[in-house]
């Protein structure tokens, strides 16, 4: 029998069309599974979190069904309350489903500590400059002493007290600078 005639056969044909209905019964079965399991017509709008603490982010997401992950705390942002939502993903409007984790950065209590740099016996430009880039804040009101080189940076103090290159002060701290007058020898 040659393969033009089998093609043509009623064996072969009746084999093909018991196929093709299985084909798309088994296509039809797996689309009906897929709305059951993946819960596609299900939608839970995610809420606005930011500013709220911890616990009534917990209590609101277990409302919901909704699970929740703390992804960051290293910032301090002052226009939010310590230990409050800063930002959260999914943002707040969009559509999940049940038991989807919600992404959240945490404000920390306050800022982090950082380490006064050696800015001792350089200019005040490039003292503010460095002291800037590690996040602290200059004072305005500059202390001078008797010096031969103006402007160039002879302590540091904060809060009215005398500190030291290396100590650890909170980020966003003010500090001032002791500057030579340049009248001294």
């Amino acid at each position: 029998m040659s393969l033009v005639n089998f093609v043509k056969s009623k064996t072969f044909l009746k084999q093909l069309g018991i196929a093709i209905i299985g084909l798309i019964i088994f296509i039809v079965l797996i689309m009906q599974w897929m709305k059951i399991t993946t819960n596609h017509s299900q939608k839970i709008e995610v809420p606005d979190l930011s500013k709220l603490t911890i616990s009534e982010v917990k209590a609101k997401l277990d409302e919901l069904d909704l699970a929740l992950k703390i992804v960051d705390s290293t910032n301090f942002n002052p226009d939010y309350p310590p230990l409050s939502v800063i930002e959260q993903d999914p943002e707040p409007g969009d559509f999940v489903k049940e038991n989807r984790k919600i992404y959240l950065k945490i404000n920390r209590p306050t800022y982090q500590n950082v380490n006064i740099p050696d800015v001792l016996r350089k200019s005040r430009r490039n003292a503010e400059t460095v002291l800037l880039s590690v996040g602290f804040r200059i004072g305005d009101s500059p202390k001078y002493v008797s010096d031969i080189a103006k402007d160039v940076v002879r302590g540091l103090y904060h809060d009215g007290k005398t500190i030291e290159v290396g100590t650890e002060l909170p980020k966003n701290s003010i500090i001032n600078l002791k500057l030579g007058d340049g009248n001294g020898r």
